[in-house]
């Protein structure tokens, strides 16, 4: 397992330990965890957005600390939380991203996150200029959700 698995699965055990807040410091945490702190930067920025479903709040210095909490909403305001969320292009692994978080918060059942990332993926845009895919892979992934809904 990489490093940025593990510091992520103890992010989230420490999020469910507490009901959904964790407070961190980054240096004790990366301390108990054999990494560098640039490390726990990493997994924060990466795989704790507001995309995620996640609000990050930082405070620096010398207590300072990383705040992270799981944002709680209904099925409907998650989905548009999203949509609304999205720029005009998406790559492929962003989409995948979101479309596999919003399937772990199981927002989207087994038989829908198939299909959207079946229709995410490269392949589903061969014929597609690539200076277009992204855009237009927005758009649908957008439209899929909205039609989830």
């Amino acid at each position: 397992m990489r490093i940025s698995d593990v510091v992520a699965q103890t992010i989230i055990k420490m999020l469910d330990a507490s009901n959904g807040e964790a407070s961190i410091q980054r240096n004790e945490l990366a301390a108990l965890l054999g990494c560098v702190p640039s490390q726990i930067n990493y997994v924060i920025t990466s795989r704790f957005t507001p995309e995620q479903g996640y609000i990050v709040e930082s405070r620096r210095g010398g207590g300072g600390f990383i705040r992270i909490t799981r944002i709680k909403m209904d099925r409907c305001a998650a989905i548009m939380h999203t949509v609304n969320s999205l720029g005009d292009a998406l790559s492929q692994e962003t989409a995948k991203a979101i479309v596999l978080n919003l399937s772990a918060q199981e927002l989207l059942t087994p038989e829908v996150t198939r299909v959207m990332l079946a229709a995410v993926f490269d392949n589903s845009y061969r014929k597609i200029p690539v200076i277009l895919r992204d855009s237009v892979r927005s758009e649908i992934l957008k439209q899929m959700l909205v039609n989830t809904l």
